[in-house]
């Protein structure tokens, strides 16, 4: 990751608040952090769109809520606008590879894009 890029810096946090179990319960906070064309191929190979996504996460119980661990974050501007951040997270056992795309609005930086992959070890 480039720390010295505003861009990069910026979709970082973005993505560390969504990994953020308040933000997560919120369906406010978490809206305010997708893209209104936002969609995710989740770990389960599941597609999931905004609205979706919103309300999953809101009717999470508290251990599928539970806290999710973040490793080796990079970030790399693929264009003035558009970032692309990978990172593998692990969350109740289960660990992921995990991809995301987040574009600059008028709104700021706004996550796009997400996918996930699941992996042992």
């Amino acid at each position: 990751m480039s720390d010295h890029d505003p861009a990069v810096r910026a979709a970082v946090q973005g993505e560390l608040r969504l990994l953020d179990p308040a933000v997560r319960a919120s369906p406010e906070l978490v809206g305010a952090l997708l893209h209104p064309g936002f969609h995710e191929f989740g770990a389960s190979g599941r597609h999931w769109d905004r609205t979706s996504v919103i309300a999953a996460l809101a009717g999470a119980t508290d251990q599928e809520a539970g806290p999710i661990t973040a490793s080796g974050m990079k970030g790399v501007p693929l264009a003035p606008d558009v970032v692309h951040l990978t990172f593998d997270t692990e969350h109740n056992g289960s660990r992921a590879h995990r991809s995301s795309l987040w574009r600059r609005t008028g709104s700021g930086w706004l996550l796009w894009f997400h996918q996930a992959t699941p992996f042992a070890g």
